[in-house]
């Protein structure tokens, strides 16, 4: 029984920075994995990806992460453009994988699966009212409002949203994808409606704003930390989550969890590559580092 195991598909990633481009693994999974491997939490990652692609699980169980890798036809290429500004991103897809089955994670037993589909058919809807049935589900919903067509990816609302996520515990979205699915601009708003719509904590997050947590009808206003330098956003989002559901896991009150999330995404963001630090550099940077305390509305 492991205590969170994600779900999802280990990519190739092509990164076009200001800078220069850069050839990597990514996809939720990744950077989930490497961001809790440190964390003294009993996890597991199932992933989906290509033969000839498998060195990058390799690479992953050499690094202390037990991983499940699932055999697919085609491993997930993204093209990641960066502009300067580095809140947003264009993305291109170039290959897709197999979904994930219900058959492949019947056997696996965990406290809280996290899911990171990164395409709309990555993990089906039955998948997570099968696992919902016996595990606390938490998503990260950015797949479900991606399409592909002609290599682009096209923003689109999530049809199955409303019977899916009454089966989530845990939602994350960023302030865009909370907008799609709700049609809110309003951040607390955007977060009660899909805190009705019966996830019972919604993350929003929202770069350098920092992020709102919704629970109860309660919310939480989690401040961002000023990076000491910005070099590559990739996978913030999924280190936020990893901090935040190792807190929780922890029995740790949300605001706390929501502190150390936006922590671990901050030393994340101020260096390329996946976060593979210790728990006390996030703890070393909530006590010293400096908050952007932006005013919601």
């Amino acid at each position: 029984m492991y205590d969170i195991c994600c779900v999802g598909h280990i990519t190739l990633d092509k990164i076009v920075t200001p800078q220069s481009p850069v050839y990597m693994p990514g996809g939720t999974s990744f950077y989930f994995s490497n961001a809790i491997r440190n964390l003294p939490v009993n996890y597991q990652l199932v992933t989906a990806l290509a033969e000839k692609e498998m060195q990058h699980v390799t690479d992953l169980r050499m690094s202390g992460i037990p991983v499940t890798a699932m055999p697919s036809r085609h491993t997930v290429f993204f093209e990641n453009i960066y502009p300067e500004h580095s809140d947003h991103r264009i993305q291109n897809v170039l290959a897709t994988a197999d979904p994930f089955t219900i058959d492949q994670l019947k056997n696996i037993q965990a406290t809280v699966f996290h899911l990171g589909p990164l395409l709309a058919d990555d993990i089906p809807v039955a998948l997570i009212e099968d696992i919902a049935a016996r595990s606390m589900v938490s998503l990260d919903v950015q797949g479900y409002l991606r399409t592909v067509k002609d290599q682009k990816v096209i923003a689109t609302d999530w049809q199955a949203k409303k019977e899916a996520l009454q089966n989530i515990t845990i939602l994350k979205a960023s302030e865009s994808e909370m907008t799609v699915l709700t049609g809110e601009t309003n951040i607390t708003q955007g977060a009660a409606t899909l805190h009705k719509w019966g996830v019972k904590e919604v993350v929003i997050t929202a770069g350098s704003k920092g992020s709102v947590i919704c629970s109860n009808n309660a919310f939480y206003h989690i401040p961002a930390f000023i990076p000491r330098v910005t070099t590559d956003a990739t996978g913030c989002g999924d280190t936020y989550m990893a901090g935040y559901l190792y807190k929780r896991h922890q029995q740790t009150g949300i605001q706390e969890a929501g502190e150390f999330a936006a922590a671990m995404a901050t030393l994340k963001l101020e260096s390329s590559g996946p976060f593979t630090g210790a728990e006390n550099e996030v703890m070393q940077l909530i006590q010293h580092g400096k908050r952007n305390n932006h005013h919601w509305q």
